[in-house]
């Protein structure tokens, strides 16, 4: 496949995406604001993030950044998170609390199409979090 054929087919599934679920750039920053909004003060999540993020505007960037990558397949996104993921002491328990918290928002923020969409992707990411997290410490 060549690279504009690559693109079309891109956009085709892009625009495919958005007319299912009316996701664009507002709804995406809403969503990451909101979850870390939650995630920031919760008990189990919130020293994990604390002790590692010191800019959240850069952070909040950053997640922005990658979500829209996830969901409109902007490219913005360039970084490697299975590396920075992988020096934290989580464990199954924060994994499941991420999840909650990020189904609660998405729900609150979204259409049911997006809130879908966006959970089922975070499924995804934490399940290939916890192996690579897991490989790692040899388990």
């Amino acid at each position: 496949m060549t690279e504009p054929e690559h693109r079309e087919l891109r956009d085709v599934r892009v625009q495919e995406i958005v007319e299912r679920t009316g996701i664009d750039e507002a709804m995406i920053t809403r969503l990451v604001h909101g979850f870390y909004g939650r995630v920031r003060e919760d008990a189990t999540l919130g020293p994990v993030f604390a002790a590692e993020v010191e800019d959240w505007d850069e952070h909040l960037r950053t997640l922005v950044d990658f979500w829209s990558s996830v969901a409109l397949m902007t490219a913005r996104y360039g970084g490697r998170p299975m590396p920075a993921h992988i020096k934290l002491d989580v464990g199954e328990e924060h994994f499941a609390r991420w999840l909650e918290l990020f189904r609660q928002t998405a729900h609150e923020v979204c259409t049911p199409e997006a809130a879908a969409f966006f959970i089922g992707k975070a499924e995804n990411i934490a399940r290939s979090f916890q192996m690579g997290i897991a490989f790692h410490r040899g388990r």
